[in-house]
């Protein structure tokens, strides 16, 4: 085995006690965390890190069946000390901070600091694979990585608020752990406290009662939602994908549209459902930058960057496209759109 080999098998069995490891360290971080949209993002990375895990792991497999036991030995001893680490580590998560809102916050900044580890580690496994001519390898650690960045920047997101809760900004922690970032998810869990509380409407807001007309005709149900159809194999957008395994179908979401995607998860549900996949879509799903955006070429976006100075607007195409496609052009001009004149 050459050096780069030895490097990639390096840094592969580096990637996989570190998902390892760092299942067990968020079910205790999980266990500690209130309600809130820290706690999902939470809840979401932990099956995206069990889908990591899996996923190298596979390419170990890979690796060793083309003949290079070195990676099984490696694996298991790292994997050996990563458990350890984690285990380790669990009690003193569940010591530290005075408060709950203490513990949320130092284990938010280890998460920083594990995250920032990962997206180094697959960064360089990326650039390896790819100058050895690994290019499954250097799929696999540009897709991972693309998760590990988004998390890093959700979990940045979140300090200040959890900060504030240390402050005693508010008298109820749940509020505060429970402020998003995502309109979507502050509209649900909105609806949920309203259910949750008794109503109390004076006599004057009492509403009145439904006609008997409205009474006897209950609108009919959605049609088109329950009744369309699953898609075929021949739709999706990846070709031969009946052919394919699971592990190739993963690698090639990243490039695919948000229609695309449901299309594919669409096709997965009504057929093998397999939980690598349909994790994998659950992490990219998201919405467009604006409507319309999965449809247009990289020069339609830049020129659509060029036409408003929006930094808004192009942190969420630089999120986005990091997510997908991350198409080096697209970034390249959002960088320029981001630079001070």
């Amino acid at each position: 085995m050459g050096h780069s080999e030895q490097k990639i098998v390096q840094y592969l069995n580096e990637a996989h006690a570190l998902e390892s490891g760092l299942v067990q360290v968020l079910r205790s971080q999980i266990a500690m965390t209130p309600d809130g949209s820290y706690r999902s993002g939470l809840e979401k990375h932990l099956r995206e890190t069990e889908s990591h895990a899996d996923r190298v792991k596979a390419r170990q497999s890979e690796l060793a069946s083309a003949g290079n036991p070195f990676v099984a030995g490696i694996a298991f001893m790292e994997d050996v000390a990563a458990q350890t680490m984690a285990l380790w580590k669990t009690p003193l998560d569940l010591m530290r901070g005075a408060t709950v809102e203490e513990k949320v916050l130092e284990n938010a900044k280890d998460a920083c600091a594990a995250e920032a580890l990962e997206i180094a580690t697959y960064t360089a496994l990326e650039h390896l694979a790819r100058a050895a001519g690994d290019e499954a390898t250097a799929d696999l650690a540009r897709s991972i990585r693309a998760d590990e960045e988004r998390m890093l920047e959700r979990v940045t997101r979140e300090l200040p608020k959890l900060a504030r809760a240390v402050a005693g900004d508010t008298g109820d922690t749940g509020d505060v752990l429970a402020e998003t970032a995502d309109p979507t998810e502050r509209v649900i869990r909105g609806g949920d406290r309203q259910r949750s509380r008794p109503a109390s409407r004076t006599r004057a807001e009492k509403p009145a009662p439904p006609s008997r007309s409205t009474a006897q005709k209950p609108a009919p149900p959605s049609r088109s939602r329950a009744q369309k159809p699953a898609p075929t194999s021949d739709e999706l957008a990846i070709p031969d994908y009946d052919a394919k395994t699971a592990e190739e179908i993963a690698t090639r979401l990243a490039g695919l549209s948000q229609r695309e995607l449901a299309a594919v998860d669409a096709y997965e549900k009504a057929h093998a459902d397999r939980s690598t996949i349909r994790s994998r879509i659950e992490t990219l799903r998201g919405d467009e930058p604006w409507a319309g955006y999965d449809d247009l070429t990289v020069d339609e976006i830049r020129a659509a960057l060029g036409e408003r100075d929006d930094d808004e607007r192009a942190d969420a195409v630089r999120t986005y496209e990091r997510a997908h496609k991350n198409r080096a052009g697209v970034l390249t001009a959002v960088e320029r759109e981001s630079t001070p004149a």
